[in-house]
């Protein structure tokens, strides 16, 4: 069992390796790398695909067979700022949609090097403000109907460098938009590329999937070196005024990780501004993890703890749900 375990594991490894863009192969051969590796045809566990355009950005929609209908995830998906898609991650994101009992919106936002920083956060914080209004309407209207009118629940999740772009659309709202942000979920987060980081400067990572020179790449084609510190770039340098009610926030990572030890300070900083933020490291593990659920046991683990930071582990029975999406809303229509 041993040695199969170990075969797996360098299975995984080798896959997710294609989630880092080192710049020794142009852009479009990374992003076609990506998405043989990751995106599939079929979907698990009976959930539905539909497209749509929140804000002018066309985004995919994934529903599972049961949803909480007042629940929805904006998903933002990694790549190194450089690749990824939702087409890349709409098997990782539809397992996500199963165990969080909601619908999941992944934008298919502008990607450096053609559109650096910021077009990605111009594109997120339009699709998000599409989509709270969508929701705000949708709750006023059960409410109209005399349906037990629940708040509704927005979650935003992001994986390695679209960290940035999740904390930055926090970091913009105010308060008040905030409060409908019920948690946040970051995997593998990159929050520090700065030409100061470690990332960067060391000479060698004790990592399995990272080098320095990914880094340094990506940082380099997504903005300029002096907007290193920007925490809408790095978010390690958010002030504390920034982490101020910020919503309950979940990192969950692999022990493996370089991107550790900036988790483990940005968990600080945000515990420090009175914000609720957990940790979650898995044993032995590596970088997105998740994403290798055909090698990993644990990563079906992993999604399940997910599913119970959303849920918040209480009784379903409680919950108003819906059996498939009755698209009431035009999910395929126009905005």
């Amino acid at each position: 069992m041993e040695k199969e375990y170990q075969n797996d594991r360098k299975a995984a490894v080798k896959k997710l390796k294609l989630l880092a863009y080192n710049g020794k192969n142009d852009v479009e051969a990374f992003r076609k790398k990506m998405d043989a590796a990751f995106s599939t045809v079929f979907l698990p566990n009976g959930v539905e695909r539909s497209d749509y355009k929140y804000g002018n950005v066309s985004c995919e929609i994934l529903s599972p067979e049961i949803y909480a209908s007042n629940r929805v995830m904006l998903y933002l998906h990694g790549g190194s700022f450089v690749g990824g898609s939702p087409a890349t991650y709409r098997s990782f994101c539809a397992s996500l949609a199963t165990k969080c009992f909601c619908r999941v919106v992944v934008p298919d936002y502008r990607l450096a090097p053609n559109s650096p920083y910021p077009a990605a956060n111009e594109d997120i914080q339009s699709v998000f403000r599409a989509l709270y209004t969508e929701e705000q309407i949708a709750c006023s209207l059960n409410a109209e109907k005399g349906t037990a009118a629940a708040q509704s629940e927005i979650i935003i999740a992001a994986d390695g460098s679209a960290a940035s772009l999740a904390c930055s659309l926090i970091f913009n709202l105010r308060d008040r938009y905030r409060a409908n942000i019920k948690k946040v979920i970051l995997f593998s987060p990159w929050l520090d590329i700065s030409n100061s980081s470690t990332l960067c400067t060391s000479k060698k990572l004790n990592d399995e999937i990272f080098t320095p020179d990914v880094f340094k790449k990506c940082s380099s084609v997504y903005t300029f070196e002096s907007n290193g510190q920007n925490p809408y770039v790095s978010p390690l340098y958010a002030t504390k005024e920034d982490l101020v009610n910020f919503p309950p926030l979940i990192i969950q990572m692999g022990a493996k990780e370089v991107l550790l030890e900036n988790a483990r300070a940005f968990t600080d900083k945000v515990r420090e501004a009175g914000s609720q933020c957990q940790l979650d490291v898995w044993p032995d593990m590596m970088f997105m993890f998740q994403m290798a659920d055909e090698y990993l046991h644990e990563s079906h683990l992993a999604l399940d703890k997910i599913g119970k930071f959303i849920t918040g582990g209480s009784d379903l029975q409680r919950q108003k749900f819906e059996n498939k999406p009755k698209l009431e809303r035009g999910l395929n229509s126009e905005a």
